[in-house]
């Protein structure tokens, strides 16, 4: 009977440790170099090989944000670790930071696009000219030297 509860005990213990490791701890929190862009903008990046670095841009989703990177950069040139948010303080419709990370991997250039669909439905085609104007592609060029 000890024995079933001492198991018992350490399996919670296991669960438990497992779901702390799951939490908003995990985020990354070494962004690098942060390079900020936006709609219609494009960024020049140089870097060397090893170097961590953020693409970052404004984002708001209560105004009706909504970025993404459709395509991975060349992954011999830059590897693509993880999208992070950072809130610009904790008001309701503050918005804040996405972050896109990177690794520079070896020396070469790629292109990274990131695109705003401002108050688009799900297919992601703005729904009216105002949508069709916030909406747009920042771009970033990279080059590992």
């Amino acid at each position: 009977m000890n024995c079933v509860i001492h198991r018992t005990w350490l399996a919670v213990l296991l669960v438990v440790a497992l779901v702390a490791g799951c939490g908003a701890g995990s985020a990354v929190s070494d962004l690098g170099l942060i390079v900020h862009g936006g709609v219609g903008k494009t960024a020049d990046v140089r870097l060397t090989p090893g170097q961590r670095f953020s693409l970052a841009v404004d984002d708001n989703a209560s105004v009706g944000d909504s970025w993404l990177m459709p395509d991975l950069p060349d992954v011999m040139v830059a590897s693509f670790i993880s999208e992070e948010y950072r809130a610009a303080s904790e008001e309701p419709g503050a918005g804040g930071t996405r972050y896109f990370v990177f690794n520079a991997k070896r020396p070469g250039t790629t292109v990274v696009t990131i695109s705003n669909c401002r108050r688009c439905p799900a297919d992601r085609v703005p729904a009216d000219e105002q949508s069709r104007r916030a909406s747009g592609e920042a771009i970033f060029r990279i080059t590992v030297a």
